[in-house]
């Protein structure tokens, strides 16, 4: 008679629940490169009659001076869409971008377009209190919170009105970077959005979770003011999430745009990059922590390296044969997915994608526990203490 001695079971178990795990990441891989392919760069089927787009109010945060600011707020005067305003919103005097905004408005005077300067406190979210003054002005039901390091093509707004469809209470779109330059940190951080970020962004929209990204996100108007307006969510430094969760908690859907958020910031390394991956972490890990926890075994090192013991304890599989096997065809995967979201010519090769790609799978566990390490999180000059469920605090300046 089999006799199970403790130790063995809990060997035998884990290395059951692992190859279960393993086997649920590859249908993810396989999924999600499915649903991309159908989904981005897709024009929506419509009526035949032509739709009447409504009205949208764009506010823009600004902050600072980049060197791509002017070529990137530029693409939001001569997009193809007939009713929208753009609201420039700038926290201080002698910001930098207000030379830029006032050029933007001198050379498009035809341009429903304004800026606003000087912050609204309503909460300890930076953001907000920029947003406020153009929000409280608003004109046109819809609201285009769009970042300034966002560079938009011409049609870009029009598929996301598209989306907008009668349930649908906001439209998101997929992070993605431009081609910018060939430094380590711009393809890094390109990789990163159009791989791992990218699987997950695009599973949780087609399981109609919350994934909202506030770098660019269209929204009914009159359901934020159902709930007092922007400035309710100014507690929160997880706005867009909190956003998303609102609306639905009402019923409402949100949809992701066919069309990528190209962002086209420039002029930061590597430790602004790392950062700014560390401070969603800390985010997620308040906001929703079982499951950040369980991130770093989506990984494509952690899970091989486990899913090689598990199959050498169940099946005696070669355990180096197995994780080789592993990584090249997580490679694949990745490169495909890639390859779709960029959609167009690449201009790094198959061997630079491999050695850039294999530093960020080697750093995002170290950056995850760095995360743990340290839970307040630094945003531009401003440090906060963000407590379980997402409420934030502001420490002291930076």
């Amino acid at each position: 008679m089999f006799r199970c001695f403790p130790s063995t079971c809990v060997l035998y178990g884990a290395s059951i629940l692992i190859i279960f795990f393993w086997c649920l990441m590859w249908m993810h891989h396989v999924i999600t490169i499915i649903y991309a392919k159908s989904k981005l760069y897709k024009k929506l089927k419509l009526c035949p009659e032509s739709p009447s787009y409504v009205g949208v109010s764009i506010i823009k945060p600004l902050m600072g001076f980049d060197p791509n600011l002017l070529s990137n707020l530029e693409t939001f005067f001569t997009m193809d869409y007939d009713c929208y305003e753009i609201l420039f919103c700038v926290a201080e005097e002698g910001d930098p971008a207000i030379k830029v905004v006032n050029s933007l408005l001198d050379k498009f005077p035809t341009v429903d377009a304004k800026l606003f300067v000087g912050n609204s406190v309503v909460g300890v979210n930076p953001k907000i209190n920029n947003m406020q003054s153009g929000y409280s002005v608003a004109k046109h039901p819809l609201i285009l919170i769009s970042d300034s390091g966002i560079r938009m093509k011409p049609d870009t707004l029009k598929d996301m009105v598209e989306h907008m469809t009668d349930k649908v209470g906001l439209v998101h779109q997929l992070p993605f970077v431009c081609d910018k330059d060939d430094s380590l940190v711009s393809i890094m951080e390109q990789i990163f959005f159009g791989t791992c970020h990218a699987r997950f962004y695009l599973l949780a929209n087609l399981l109609n979770l919350n994934c909202v990204t506030g770098m660019s996100l269209l929204v009914r108007k009159s359901l934020l003011d159902e709930v007092g307006g922007l400035q309710s969510f100014g507690s929160y430094l997880a706005e867009d999430f909190f956003i998303g969760k609102s609306l639905r908690d009402r019923g409402w859907k949100l949809q992701v745009s066919a069309y990528p958020a190209l962002q086209n910031a420039t002029g930061y390394g590597m430790d602004y990059f790392r950062n700014r991956l560390k401070r969603w972490i800390k985010l997620r890990l308040k906001m929703v922590p079982f499951v950040t926890f369980l991130e770093p075994f989506t990984q494509s090192l952690l899970i091989g390296f486990l899913a090689s013991w598990a199959g050498t304890y169940l099946f005696a599989w070669n355990p180096v044969a197995v994780f080789m096997v592993h990584i090249f065809l997580w490679f694949i995967c990745d490169w495909t997915m890639f390859t779709i979201v960029h959609n167009g010519p690449l201009r790094i090769s198959r061997f630079v994608f491999l050695v850039v790609w294999l530093l960020r799978e080697v750093d995002s566990n170290f950056l995850f526990m760095s995360a743990l390490a340290d839970p307040s999180i630094v945003w531009r000059d401003k440090a906060f203490r963000v407590s379980w469920g997402g409420l934030t605090e502001k420490i002291t300046e930076k």
